[in-house]
């Protein structure tokens, strides 16, 4: 980037700021929703709760399909996490 591209675009630099900042929020948000290890947390957390009366049989499997899903996703997204 040269000066005078630089001192042009130099009003837009806090809308690039919060743009790189929103991509770094959703890139962790992302790697967290994806975490083997997270999901597998979760896993425990919805037999627990369906051990101890908390969530009915079919609310934990609802749960329990969908927390499979994100660790199938997570998988096939690769080692870019």
């Amino acid at each position: 980037m040269g000066l005078l591209t630089g001192l042009l675009t130099l009003p837009i630099a806090p809308v690039r700021g919060v743009v790189w900042m929103a991509e770094r929020i959703r890139d962790q948000a992302e790697q967290e929703m994806y975490d083997p290890a997270a999901v597998r947390r979760q896993l425990a957390e919805v037999d627990r709760a369906r051990t101890a009366g908390e969530i009915s049989g079919d609310v934990a499997a609802e749960l329990e399909n969908e927390l499979l899903s994100r660790l199938t996703a997570g998988r096939s997204r690769g080692p870019e996490m």
